[in-house]
């Protein structure tokens, strides 16, 4: 059935995902993506050391290619490595960097925060760091830390927030870290752009010119002193018609 299929390409793919996670966690392992092409099957692996992906003289491809090739069944495998431009904004690669930091004895509070600032400082628009385990005694208990703006719900919180997990083993127990990262440029299907207001002027019933009114104090301020200019008249002639009543009751 189609459906089985499915499932069984999504498992493939996870335990994939999960043999490359092991293998390359010291290179930066940002995730991969798994193309079909009509001469084999090409799997994209992002990390921030390529070279430590590929080793000297292509040594770790060969044994990754052969794995992927004997123990997964992939036809034909051909791997291809690219380098993470911005590891703060891939969520991968900063659960490691919590996992590491955790492990290396430093406080979560510390770890998270200082985290979190790196991301935004990247220019992520929204950031959540989650830590779960025995962090704080002998009890399990979350942590979580929020910063900017970051969906929690609906298809967009799925297609336009990036998500990475990652685990550490200590003395405790384990601790799980997860990390969600809303990047720079996504565009949320509410967003909403205010464009300037314009200005027609119109002559003979047809359109002149049209000005973006940029300037808009100094018109009300220029609408203000015709205001007050009229309202002088107006005193102006209230005086001018009292003084005639007073002249005609004389």
């Amino acid at each position: 059935m189609i459906e089985k299929d499915f499932v069984t390409e999504g498992l493939k793919r996870t335990r994939i995902d999960e043999y490359l996670e092991k293998e390359l966690e010291r290179a930066g392992y940002g995730g991969m993506d798994v193309q079909i092409t009509p001469l084999g099957t090409m799997v994209v692996v992002y990390a921030e050391r390529p070279g430590m992906v590929i080793g000297r003289g292509g040594k770790n491809v060969r044994a990754i290619t052969n794995t992927l090739k004997n123990d997964f069944g992939l036809d034909n495998p051909q791997i291809e490595v690219k380098e993470v431009n911005v590891p703060e904004l891939n969520p991968k690669i900063m659960a490691y960097k919590i996992a590491n930091m955790l492990q290396r004895g430093m406080h979560f509070r510390r770890v998270a925060y200082s985290t979190i600032r790196r991301i935004m400082g990247a220019g992520a628009q929204g950031v959540e760091v989650t830590i779960s385990g025995k962090i704080r005694g002998s009890r399990s208990a979350v942590a979580k830390f929020v910063e900017g703006y970051i969906k929690k719900c609906g298809e967009p919180s799925i297609r336009l927030v990036e998500e990475g997990f990652a685990t550490v083993q200590l003395k405790p127990g384990v601790l799980g870290i997860y990390v969600r990262i809303m990047p720079p440029e996504t565009v949320l299907p509410d967003s909403v752009e205010i464009l300037p207001p314009k200005m027609e002027i119109i002559e003979d019933d047809e359109v002149v010119e049209v000005e973006e009114l940029d300037d808009s104090e100094e018109i009300v301020e220029d609408e203000i002193v015709e205001e007050v200019e009229d309202l002088d008249e107006l005193e102006e002639i209230v005086e001018e018609e009292s003084a005639e009543e007073a002249k005609e009751d004389s």
